[in-house]
């Protein structure tokens, strides 16, 4: 059956980044190429949640770091991110940011589980230091007012400050290590045309 005679719904598990930059020109080309597809956005609950919806059918497509190969799941590669830190204009840490400035003020993480500790705390500990964290939000549209209006600290993927004019942002004062994002769906849908063609439209605006 032709894609555009086909009724389907297609479930998408991914934080609101990238699903902020995706979902409106995924959806226009659906319009387009195949109408009768429907698409749900779900709650982010992070990685391993996203791993095992995969797993047991309940998601048909995920966007995120999956740090190994999982034998039931394919994935594909389509972005490497960097991490930057992220504050307001005219933030007094901004004129000499180093980790001391970096330390002083408080930090905002995005958690969709609401957790208050990172890999990042656990560097910090390496050092011998460890931060105050002022805010946890479950997604990163939240972390921009929060910063303009504030004195707090984020640190966030390069392509989520990129859109804010309001903030400026820095390189981290040590190492970060930065992360892949993948696409992946389970191997019971490698012929299934619908979702393939939703994964290939995916890819193409992730990259």
């Amino acid at each position: 059956m032709p894609l555009a005679e086909i009724r389907k719904t297609v479930r998408i598990a991914m934080a609101d980044y990238p699903a902020v930059f995706v979902t409106a020109p995924l959806q226009q080309e659906l319009q387009r190429s195949a109408p009768g597809v429907d698409i749900v956005i779900q709650p982010w609950h992070g990685a391993e949640a996203a791993r095992q919806a995969l797993i047991d059918g309940s998601t048909d497509l995920a966007i995120s770091v999956f740090s190994s190969a999982e034998e039931k799941l394919h994935r594909e590669e389509v972005f490497v991110e960097h991490y930057v830190v992220a504050m307001r204009a005219g933030h007094p840490a901004a004129a000499n940011f180093n980790l001391n400035t970096w330390l002083e003020y408080p930090h905002i993480i995005i958690s969709g589980r609401g957790e208050t500790r990172t890999p990042l705390d656990t560097e910090f500990a390496k050092l011998g230091r460890s931060r105050r964290v002022g805010a946890v939000v479950p997604n990163f549209q939240m972390v921009p007012a929060l910063l303009q209006g504030s004195d707090m600290i984020a640190m966030l993927p390069s392509r989520v400050v990129a859109d804010f004019t309001t903030l400026i942002s820095l390189p981290p004062p040590v190492p970060v290590p930065g992360f892949t994002l993948h696409l992946a769906w389970h191997l019971r849908h490698e012929k299934d045309p619908v979702v393939r063609h939703v994964a290939d439209i995916l890819i193409e605006l992730l990259q």
